[in-house]
C-alpha cells in the first residue's frame, strides 16, 4: 500500500522500472504454474467427479482452489523476496489476487446454491464491483482514510453506538457468513444426492432441504450478530411470527410441513408418474413448499404440497412402474371370434414397449349396437414415454390386420322414421 499523492507513489513507479520488477514477475509466474500443478494433482487424487465443484471448477483455473493456492504461494514468495529486492509488483498483485478470490468464491457459491436468475446475476455483479473497488482503495492507500471518515458518522440505536463503518463492516461480515453457509449446504446437498435414485433420492432430498434450512437459519443469526443487532430482541419478532403463522400463514406453514412429510414418507418420489386433480405427469421436483409435475405434453404444474397430503393422488408407479392400458375395437357380428382375438393379441404383442409378462389380454367386452366390442389390454413399463403414441401404433396394426383378413369394422347403424306431414295437418 502506498500514498496515492505522496512520494511513496513515485518510489513505487520507480521500482517498477528496475530489474527487480522482472524478478517479481518471474516469481509470480512460477507461483501461478505451481498453483495450477497442485490443483491438477489434487483433482486427480480426489477423483474426477470433482471437476465441476466449487473448489476445482471445470477447467481448474475457473475454480476457487487455483486463486487460493496462487494467493498463498504469492505471500510465500513475497516473504522470501522481502528485504532482498525492492517490492513493487507484489504491492498490487496481492490485492488483485484477493479480489479475484473473493469474486470467484461468491460467484461459484451462488451458482451452486441457486438457479440462474436476474437477482443472482445482480448479486454477482455487486460482489465483483465491491471487490474491485476495495482493491483499488487498498492499493491507492485511500481505504484507511475512507474508513476513518466513515467512522465519524455515528448515531445511537438503543444503548449501542453505531457508525457507517461498523454498519458496512457488519454487512460484509454477514455476507461472508451467508456465502460460507451456502457453500457448506451446497457441498452437503451434492454429496447427499450423488448417485441417489427413487425413494433414496427423495429421502436424501428431504435431509438436504432440512440441512440447508438449518444452516441458513444459523448463518442468519450469526450475520445479525455481526451487524450488531441484539438477538434478544428477536424474541418479540418470534412471537409475532408465531401469531402470524397461527392466523394468516396457516396455508404456507402447512405446505412446508407437508413437503417434509412427503419426502420423509416417500409416498411420492422424484420420477413417479402421478395424477393429481385430473392432471397427469411425472414428478420433477419436490421442494419444501410445492411440487413440480411435468406432463408428457411439456406443461408443468406447480402443486402446493398440502394438496398432495389432503386430496386423493394416483401414483401410477409407487410400488411398480408398470401401467395397464387398453383400447376398444368393434367388428361385425358375423366375424370369426377366435380369429379376431388372435389378430388383436398379435397386434399388441408385436409392439416392443408392450410387456410379454403379464401378456396382453383380449376380451369380448360387450355386444354393441353395431357389432362385437373387444377390449385389448396390455402392460407397459415406461409410461414416461407416452401412452397415446403406443395406442396409435396398436390401433394402426389392428386396422391393417383386420383389413388384410377381410374382417368388417361395422359402421354405426341407425333406423330413421319419417312422417308424412300432409297426412297430419295439425302438425
Amino acid at each position: 500500500m502506498f500514498d496515492f499523492h505522496g512520494t511513496d507513489l513515485d518510489d513505487w513507479v520507480a521500482a517498477l522500472t528496475q530489474t527487480a520488477a522482472l524478478i517479481e514477475l518471474g516469481a509470480l509466474a512460477l507461483c501461478g504454474l505451481a498453483a495450477w500443478v497442485l490443483a491438477v494433482l489434487l483433482r486427480r487424487t480426489l477423483g474426477s467427479n470433482l471437476t465441476s465443484s466449487i473448489m476445482f471448477g471445470r477447467r481448474i483455473v475457473d475454480g476457487v482452489l487455483f486463486p487460493l493456492l496462487l494467493l498463498c504461494l504469492a505471500y510465500a514468495a513475497r516473504a522470501l523476496l522481502l528485504g532482498r529486492v525492492p517490492l513493487a509488483v507484489f504491492k498490487i498483485a496481492l490485492p488483485v489476487l484477493i479480489a479475484l478470490l473473493v469474486i470467484r468464491l461468491g460467484v461459484k457459491v451462488l451458482h451452486a446454491a441457486f438457479s440462474e436468475t436476474p437477482l443472482v446475476r445482480l448479486l454477482e455483479r455487486s460482489i465483483s464491483w465491491l471487490a474491485w473497488l476495495a482493491m483499488v482503495l487498498w492499493v491507492s492507500g485511500l481505504l484507511p482514510l475512507l474508513l476513518e471518515q466513515l467512522d465519524q458518522i455515528t448515531w445511537k440505536m438503543g444503548g449501542a453506538r453505531m457508525s457507517v463503518r461498523t454498519l458496512i463492516e457488519g454487512g460484509l461480515t454477514a455476507g461472508a457468513v451467508l456465502i460460507f453457509t451456502l457453500w457448506i449446504s451446497a457441498a452437503i446437498e451434492t454429496r447427499l444426492l450423488r448417485s441417489a435414485t427413487g425413494g433414496e433420492l427423495s429421502l436424501r432430498k428431504a435431509a438436504s432441504n432440512a440441512t440447508r434450512a438449518l444452516l441458513m437459519f444459523v448463518g442468519l443469526l450469526m450475520a445479525l450478530s455481526a451487524v450488531g443487532i441484539d438477538l434478544t430482541a428477536l424474541s418479540v419478532l418470534g412471537g409475532a411470527i408465531g401469531v402470524g403463522v397461527g392466523f394468516g400463514l396457516q396455508k404456507l406453514a402447512a405446505n412446508y410441513v407437508s413437503g417434509f412429510v412427503i419426502l420423509a414418507e416417500r409416498s411420492m418420489r422424484i420420477g413417479d408418474n402421478v395424477r393429481v386433480d385430473n392432471f397427469e405427469g411425472i414428478v420433477m421436483q419436490i421442494n419444501a413448499r410445492y411440487t413440480v409435475i411435468r406432463s408428457l405434453a411439456g406443461r408443468e404444474s406447480i402443486v402446493p404440497n398440502e394438496l398432495l397430503i389432503t386430496t386423493r393422488v394416483e401414483n401410477l408407479s409407487l410400488a411398480d412402474s408398470r401401467v395397464w392400458l387398453h383400447t376398444v375395437v368393434s367388428v361385425a357380428y358375423d366375424s370369426d371370434v377366435d380369429q379376431v382375438m388372435h389378430l388383436l393379441k398379435e397386434a399388441a404383442v408385436n409392439q416392443e414397449r408392450v410387456l410379454r409378462e403379464p401378456a396382453p389380454s383380449v376380451n369380448l367386452a360387450a355386444f354393441g349396437a353395431d357389432g362385437l366390442e373387444f377390449k385389448v389390454g396390455f402392460w407397459i413399463a415406461d409410461p414416461e414415454n407416452g401412452s397415446d403414441n403406443l395406442k396409435s401404433l396398436i390401433n394402426l396394426a389392428i386396422l391393417k390386420a383386420l383389413r388384410d383378413n377381410r374382417i368388417e369394422i361395422p359402421y354405426p347403424q341407425r333406423v330413421v322414421h319419417t312422417r308424412d306431414v300432409a297426412a297430419n295437418p295439425a302438425s
